[in-house]
């Protein structure tokens, strides 16, 4: 007591970071462009979204239709396990039952009985009745179909805001174009921090990696738990250890601190800061996409934290805005 006190300790230091060349980095153009195709899927998923199911009563079975049926298969006079159904719905020309079934319903009435010949296929989960002839007694009981609305304005309205087909059009365009801008962006900071990376020479301790590892592993966990499963039921489920699944990390969580490592000197480098107004920008903007007050966010992200990104984000663009597209 009263006496002064040595101590000695061994740490880790954050590595040196050698930076290579970053300016002027030559990358291939990432271009995504919306064609016509794209934007009539997007319409014909919306149709589809807004079809009903019509009972058809003039005509026969065609491709395409549903048909109600009754059926039972029999193989050498008998009828066999899981080879009865009463009022299935099947889609004609979904493949949905053995090869050859759905074609012959073609061209039948409601009400008609038909009979069915088939072969199961050589590979069928059944050991008795692969590669076997069978027959199915069907019944048809009704015919349907699927009636898509018309694209018109009184379809807009329905599924949309809009008043108008020509509106809806217009927004569905505006909207992919804006997906496929942000992909495109998104692509090229990936492709130039990469190749920065890449010429950066640094010895990046593996503490670092392991507490990468170990963010990646909590990133993890938290969406497993959306999904109502746990980390560790997931591990249990694959039959994975906690071992090898950070092995199978390591490279991926090496990447990133390199990355971080690099963005974190070219910021230096380049004397990047970040001042208090532009924090606070930042958390108003966080705290609007959030709904929750500043202060509240504050206790979540702390100033240290924020302004890393900050700045993390600001080399990305720079090297962005320095890179040579070709």
């Amino acid at each position: 007591e009263g006496k002064n006190l040595i101590f000695t300790a061994k740490v880790t230091l954050k590595p040196e970071v050698k930076l290579g060349k970053y300016k002027g980095i030559e990358i291939e153009k990432v271009e995504y462009n919306v064609s016509d195709d794209d934007v009539n899927a997007e319409i014909a998923r919306l149709q589809e979204k807004g079809s009903r199911i019509v009972t058809v009563e003039d005509r026969a079975v065609e491709n395409g239709d549903i048909a109600n049926i009754d059926f039972e298969g029999f193989k050498d006079g008998v009828a066999f396990d899981g080879g009865k159904g009463e009022n299935f719905d099947l889609t004609i020309g979904s493949g949905q039952f053995i090869p050859g079934f759905e074609e012959q319903l073609i061209g039948k009435s409601a009400g008609e009985e038909v009979s069915v010949n088939v072969t199961f296929p050589e590979d069928y989960h059944a050991e008795d009745l692969k590669g076997a002839p069978v027959e199915f007694k069907v019944k048809i009981n009704a015919i349907k179909k699927k009636e898509l609305p018309e694209l018109d304005d009184e379809f807009a309205k329905d599924v949309s805001e809009f008043d108008t087909f020509e509106e809806l059009k217009n927004d569905i365009t505006k909207k992919l174009q804006e997906q496929a801008d942000a992909r495109q962006k998104a692509e090229t900071e990936n492709k130039v921090v990469d190749a920065a990376a890449e010429l950066t020479e640094v010895e990046i301790p593996q503490c670092m990696i392991d507490a990468q590892i170990e963010h990646m592993m909590r990133d993890y966990d938290m969406r497993l738990s959306q999904q109502g499963l746990s980390f560790q039921k997931y591990l249990e489920l694959t039959g994975t250890t906690v071992e090898s699944f950070k092995e199978q990390f390591t490279p991926q969580a090496e990447k990133q601190v390199k990355t971080s490592l690099t963005l974190e000197a070219i910021s230096k480098a380049e004397n990047f800061e970040i001042d208090e107004d532009t924090l606070n920008e930042e958390y108003n903007k966080i705290a609007e996409g959030y709904k929750m007050s500043v202060e509240d966010i504050k206790k979540y992200i702390p100033a240290s934290e924020l302004k890393n990104e900050l700045l993390t984000k600001k080399a990305v663009d720079f090297l962005v805005e320095n890179a040579k597209i070709k």
